[in-house]
């Protein structure tokens, strides 16, 4: 590749980094580790018509976003996360949709000597299948067995391995022997730039049944510390209206009081039949039970 013809790619990135940067409002910052070839091509055909997939070399792209800061000075804030093997992912519509089309590409992948692990791992209670040879690799994984019709049994579950501790070549022949592939890899949203602010990706997880679950809980607590410290609120007086009207309606179940709505309350008591010694002199006991309107 001459000279030239390197200076006019990097000036039609610098140009389509430009373009990108003031076409979409939207901006996910996504780590790219362990992400072939072949999966970030399926990962943008699952984008095609709702988002922009950028790579490309962190001072070049820092480079184009200091440039667009002095039309955008908001820009600027996704300076401090360009870093490491990052991408740009572009877009005009729904975050939260974008990041599940990411989320559903990932890919399982073997557990490898010296990689990170990005969860923990653990190996459940089953029959390896493998021969009473094989005991001793258990036992220095430190895994309890025993032989079951001439195979190996691990007997209960194992934490084989931490999250964000290196994955050792014994654990990872034990994974592999077993067949289990725990990790997934994938484009993984870390930092989310929208109209000028930027915030965690955890924030996208928040939805508006959330908010109003929370919201009704916070309500909820103000109206019982109200009523019990007797200062009325906004929140407890229509549980105060309430209170009162259940304490008139039981009144007019027992008096000759009328009140509109106590005949939709049935009486559960039994009738009080005169001369049974428990039936109160002028009162509704005396007519034999509950006033008629009201059971």
């Amino acid at each position: 590749m001459s000279k030239g013809d390197s200076k006019a790619k990097k000036a039609a990135y610098f140009s389509r980094v430009g373009e990108l940067l003031s076409e979409y409002s939207k901006i996910l910052i996504v780590e790219a580790d362990n992400v072939g070839s072949q999966q970030m091509h399926k990962i943008r055909i699952s984008l095609r018509g709702e988002a922009v997939i950028l790579m490309g070399k962190n001072t070049m792209i820092r480079k184009v976003i200091r440039g667009q800061a002095a039309n955008n000075p908001a820009l600027e804030k996704l300076l401090p996360f360009v870093k490491g093997n990052v991408g740009l992912v572009f877009t005009n519509g729904d975050l939260r949709a974008v990041r599940e089309k990411l989320l559903s590409q990932r890919v399982e992948a073997p557990a490898k000597a010296g990689a990170v692990a990005p969860v923990d791992v653990f190996v459940d209670a089953q029959n390896t299948g493998m021969g009473p040879e094989k005991t001793s690799f258990f036992q220095a994984l430190g895994i309890a067995t025993k032989i079951a019709k001439g195979t190996i049994e691990i007997i209960s579950r194992v934490h084989l391995i931490k999250a964000n501790e290196k994955v050792g070549p014994s654990e990872a022949a034990l994974l592999n022997m077993l067949k289990i592939s725990p990790f997934t890899y994938g484009l993984a949203v870390c930092q989310v730039y929208d109209s000028g602010a930027v915030y965690e990706n955890a924030i996208l997880d928040i939805t508006d049944e959330s908010i109003l679950s929370h919201f009704s809980k916070g309500v909820a607590n103000i109206a019982a510390l109200s009523l019990q410290i007797g200062v009325p609120t906004a929140a407890s007086i229509p549980h105060s209206v309430i209170n009162v009207y259940k304490k008139l309606v039981a009144i007019a179940l027992v008096t000759d009081i009328n009140v509109k709505g106590a005949d939709k309350v049935q009486c559960r008591q039994p009738p009080f039949r005169r001369g049974d010694g428990q039936g109160r002199r002028g009162g509704a006991a005396d007519r034999g039970g509950c006033p008629p309107a009201f059971c």
